[in-house]
Parts: C-alpha cells; structure tokens; sequence
C-alpha cells in the first residue's frame, strides 16, 4: 500500500545519442542540442540535452516503480533550474506528497539531479493503478 513519504529513484546518463534520437523524434532540432559550434556560442558554452528528454524520466519513476505500472498522469509542473549537459548523469527522485481520501489520487514531488544540483523540480498528479 502506497503511504506519504514513499519515495523512488532512478539513474540515466543522456548521451549524444539519447539527444538525438529524441531530436529525430520530437522533431525539436534546436541547435543547443545538435551542433557543437552552436552551442559554444551561448551562454550554455556547450550543448545541453533537451529539458523534456530529461524530465522524461520522472515519467518513468511514476510509471515503472511509484506508484508504478498503470499509473495515469492527470498533471505535471516543471521548473527548469540549470542545463543538463551531454554524458551528465542525472536522478529522477519521486516522493509521495499526499493521498487522496475521497480518491485513488497522490500529489508526488518531482526532482531530478545531476551531480547534486537540481536540475528540474516539480509536482505531479497521479490516479493511482
């Protein structure tokens, strides 16, 4: 039985080609992400892996360990506080806020870090499985 304060973590290294597949498929081929040269030249200083391949992973806490398969997003916030650059491993940390009473709905925290600084933070809604 899920309970405030279970907490789940997973670890990912988004490499070059993790970026570019994501780029192939999203269809976002910003140049921060994509071309060295680019990137030297901005405040970056070098490519950086798209926020929304990073915060993928929170998506694959909820749905894999917390709370875990057939779990239904109903909401997600997102702040993105720094870069995460390429090769740069990152951990999605999902905490459970609050349950619901009346509902099988948890309010999670959302964080992941790269190197022990916060990348992302956040807050999801779930409808539990």
């Amino acid at each position: 039985m899920i309970k405030v304060g279970d907490s789940s973590i997973r670890k990912v290294k988004f490499t070059d080609a993790a970026v570019r597949a994501f780029a192939e498929l999203s269809g976002d081929t910003n140049p921060i992400h994509l071309d060295e040269d680019f990137a030297k030249n901005s405040i970056f200083k070098k490519r950086i892996v798209h926020g929304m391949l990073v915060s993928g992973l929170i998506s694959a806490v909820i749905a894999n360990d917390l709370p875990g398969p057939g779990s239904i997003y109903l909401q997600q916030n997102l702040n993105f506080c720094a870069p995460v650059y390429i090769d740069e491993v990152v951990e999605a940390i999902v905490v459970v806020k609050t349950i619901r009473k009346d509902k099988p709905i948890v309010t999670l925290s959302t964080i992941c870090k790269s190197d022990g600084k916060i990348v992302i933070e956040g807050e999801a809604i779930v409808k539990l499985p």
